[in-house]
């Protein structure tokens, strides 16, 4: 069975502490940071072995390329998705060719060391937003659905599960929700024809959603990933999306609004959150934990169907790249040499 908390280690080897955390049947994931990746070898041994402490867990990472990408040695450093965005305004086709080709290479890397999956894509719009930035892949919607598509369609062709972030969208709002209370005034109507159609035209190639920690004050009170209304009633009953939903990280300042870490998941699993993310801080995690050990698990027809979509790669096997992987990564790396 699949816990509702992905949590993290410190190092590049799990501690008895980690093992032991590890086993709490509400423990469903963990997300890898930088800190945890020596080598290539490094990270399958450590996959491995938290498969061996326990076998159905979700393994996670940020690897968007660009700013955010925690796998860096051995890995093929990506460009930022915005980079596509720049190639499409006078060579679609091939910026539409070179996102597939860049989905794929990603998740191959990923799922070649034992990771399930990459919180990806941002479909996020490049608006005011510093967080977000180049992290997107355009200022409009015409230009994210296409690249996008592409990028996923590159993701689910290696065999990896897609996690559309953050709905329903955070680049219109100038403040960093890692730092800073982010709140966006608009109205529901203008961040429905702008920020959430990636999401809407985009639902049939997504697993996954992460909802973002911002306050859309004149539609709800509650930052979109503790609010019934965006998740509930948005999410699930008017778009009827079935994915896995998982939380932006709690240990955001943006997430404290709700008290203390027992009190941020518990919030986000209220509002219909099926796994809560808390990353950096295992006091924190802990707490978590201990909030929400009495709790019935989450919905585990819908993480049984994103685990179902990743390869069934056995503990020590190894997973053969190809000689496209190769090809495709000489084509990457060109491009992101020509910027």
């Amino acid at each position: 069975m699949i816990g509702a908390l992905m949590l993290d280690i410190a190092g590049t080897e799990l501690t008895q502490e980690d093992i032991e955390l590890l086993q709490a049947p509400q423990v469903g994931g963990v997300i890898l940071f930088t800190r945890n990746i020596k080598s290539l070898a490094q990270v399958r041994a450590l996959t491995d072995h938290m498969r061996q402490v326990r076998p159905e867990i979700l393994i996670a990472v940020d690897q968007e390329g660009g700013r955010v990408q925690r796998l860096k040695t051995g890995f093929t450093l990506l460009p930022a998705m915005g980079h596509f965005g720049e190639l499409y305004l006078t060579e679609p086709e091939k910026a539409i060719q070179l996102a597939e080709q860049c989905g794929w290479l990603m998740a191959i890397e990923v799922l070649a060391v034992g990771i399930d999956f990459s919180f990806a894509p941002v479909l996020d719009i490049n608006d005011i937003s510093d967080v977000i930035g180049d992290r997107a892949f355009a200022k409009n919607v015409q230009d994210i659905v296409p690249l996008a598509q592409a990028f996923m369609t590159g993701m689910h062709r290696a065999g990896m599960a897609t996690t559309g972030k953050h709905f329903p969208g955070h680049g219109s709002v100038k403040a960093d929700s890692h730092v800073a209370a982010a709140i966006d005034s608009r109205s529901y109507d203008e961040i429905y024809a702008q920020d959430m159609q990636s999401f809407i035209q985009l639902k049939p190639q997504l697993d996954a959603l992460m909802p973002a920690h911002v306050i859309y004050e004149n539609v709800d009170p509650n930052p979109a990933g503790f609010s019934p209304f965006w998740i509930q009633k948005i999410l699930r009953q008017t778009l009827k999306f079935d994915g896995v939903l998982f939380s932006d990280d709690l240990s955001m300042q943006a997430a404290c609004i709700a008290g203390n870490a027992d009190a941020r998941i518990r919030a986000a699993l209220d509002a219909g959150c099926d796994m809560g993310l808390v990353c950096n801080n295992r006091e924190s995690a802990c707490v978590a934990l201990a909030g929400i050990e009495n709790l019935p698990l989450p919905n585990q027809e819908r993480l049984e169907r994103m685990r179902g979509k990743i390869p069934k790669i056995q503990i020590g096997e190894t997973l053969d790249l190809g000689t496209e992987w190769q090809s495709v990564k000489h084509v990457i790396e060109a491009f992101k040499n020509s910027l």
